[in-house]
């Protein structure tokens, strides 16, 4: 349980690898703001103001991007010495030992493809109004989770769920419960093709992406901000008050809600740590991997704060309760912004599908990682002699996440997302502190600066945010863990070859 590799011997491996070396910084920046900027600002804002801070929302930004800073700087720091597929598997396997390791990877799974199922859901919802739009309507029952209350049909027209009054079904309405989620089960097969065919042609692909919905997220603060300054009077109102009274509730308003809002807004910000999954593709990984990790979250934390600013000052909080908040707000500017609604719906389709795209990304490299240990069948590492993609491994990947995405509903996985990756984000300041005791003489490229403050402070904030989540998600966590424990002495510990090679 407590082998593991040598700094030294990790570092070795990086030059045998059979990935493509063909990332460079502003690759491994956009590759971040590819996955930063999509479901936390598009799908799950407006619960998050709704139901926990209200306009305070905008702190749960700055409070969750603290807490990636402190993540993102000693990222950035093993990165630098270790730049590697697997990201923080890897840093775990050659510092705290396999069976950490192990953990790490059961971490990582629902970091991205878990989450990578979660945002194909809110692609879904904004594809279906934007379809909608131009008068194509699928069946809603082919639009969610299965065997949840969608809505109702009444008079032949759909009434979603979220506007009965008192949850009860319209008089004279038929229920209408989902069957699978037809759009999040096609986005994510079609995501699954691009990812086979190369990283350098995705990554291609993802910048483009990328430029679409950062410019509708610009666009929306400078046309939403115009407008709040235009009539102050009008606006100023929906920020009063800026911190609502607490309710008594767990989480309901008040700080305690900024904070729990923030671990939900939370599951927005892991894209820069998929910028690390890029190290055995980054031209120059000690150079390029810190300004990718750290580049990107300041950009896109900038971004969310003074959108959260806008959307909440156009619309009063306790009407954001919808999965289409930015759309809700656009809508408040007026007749003569009717064509911004089809953009940021455009926007958000953008967004979201580039956020898929880097998850899976992320979850096929560490599983390529964990296969050439031995700790997962060998044919997740099996490589593509045309593509030089781990295609299998691939095909996998994407089969599990349209499965996930076309059955499960948004929320309570939003939240199990969130709670792996804090606890990922932890494990990885712990394993900063310790390597700097026992490996001071490594050669660092970059390193956290205030050690071993910060990386201190790093660990108690992501398990501060952990325990603001609700009992029944961490229960469903523990059991997760339970279950990917024993795989690995089932399987992991007796095929491990770091083990092999040492009996």
């Amino acid at each position: 349980m407590m082998r593991r590799k040598s700094i030294e011997q990790v570092q070795a491996e990086y030059g045998t690898s059979e990935l493509k070396r063909t990332l460079g910084p502003i690759n491994l920046i956009f590759l971040g703001i590819g996955c930063i900027i999509g479901a936390g600002i598009f799908v799950r804002t407006g619960n998050a103001a709704a139901l926990h801070a209200g306009p305070g929302v905008m702190l749960s930004f700055l409070v969750a991007g603290l807490v990636c800073a402190f993540a993102g700087l000693c990222y950035a720091e093993l990165a630098s010495v270790l730049p590697v597929s697997g990201s923080a598997y890897t840093y775990s396997y050659a510092t705290l030992g396999e069976f950490a390791a192990w953990i790490m990877g059961a971490l990582l799974l629902l970091e991205y493809g878990l989450a990578a199922s979660v945002v194909a859901v809110g692609w879904s919802g904004y594809a279906v109004s934007l379809m909608h739009d131009f008068g194509i309507n699928i069946p809603p029952e082919y639009t969610g989770p299965a065997g949840h209350l969608l809505g109702a049909m009444v008079n032949g027209e759909f009434v979603p769920a979220t506007t009965f009054v008192n949850g009860e079904l319209p008089a004279g309405g038929a229920a209408v419960t989902g069957v699978f989620n037809l759009p999040a089960l096609a986005v994510s097969l079609t995501l699954m093709l691009i990812l086979v065919v190369g990283v350098s042609e995705s990554a291609n692909f993802n910048n483009v992406i990328v430029l679409i919905k950062v410019a509708v997220i610009v666009a929306f603060i400078a046309i939403g901000g115009m407008a709040i300054l235009g009539d102050i009077p009008k606006y100023a109102p929906n920020w009063d008050p800026f911190i609502p009274e607490p309710t008594g509730e767990q989480g309901e308003y008040g700080i305690g809600g900024v904070l729990r809002a923030a671990s939900i807004v939370f599951f927005a910000y892991i894209g820069f740590e998929a910028v690390s999954t890029a190290g055995q593709e980054a031209k120059n990984p000690k150079r390029d991997m810190p300004i990718g990790i750290l580049g990107s979250l300041i950009i896109c934390t900038i971004l969310y704060m003074l959108t959260a600013a806008v959307l909440t000052l156009l619309v009063n909080y306790t009407e954001l309760n919808t999965p289409a908040p930015v759309a809700e707000a656009v809508n408040r500017l007026g007749p003569e912004y009717g064509w911004f609604k089809m953009a940021v719906k455009i926007g958000a389709i953008a967004g979201l599908t580039s956020v898929i795209l880097v998850l899976m990304y992320g979850q096929t490299r560490v599983f390529y990682a964990m296969a050439r240990d031995g700790l997962i069948p060998g044919l997740f590492a099996s490589v593509h002699k045309g593509f030089k993609t781990p295609w299998i491994n691939t095909l996998i990947v994407g089969a599990l996440v349209s499965i996930a995405a076309a059955v499960f509903d948004i929320n309570t996985l939003g939240d199990l997302t969130s709670v792996g990756t804090l606890a990922a984000f932890a494990i990885v300041c712990f394993t900063v502190i310790y390597l700097r005791r026992t490996r001071p003489d490594l050669e660092r490229g970059f390193t956290v600066p205030l050690f071993p403050v910060l990386p201190a402070i790093g660990i108690l904030s992501c398990l501060g945010l952990i325990f603001t989540v609700e009992q029944r998600v961490l229960s469903f966590f523990g059991y997760f863990l339970a279950g990917a424990i024993a795989v690995y002495f089932v399987y992991g510990v007796w095929n491990s070859k770091l083990g092999r090679a040492k009996a």
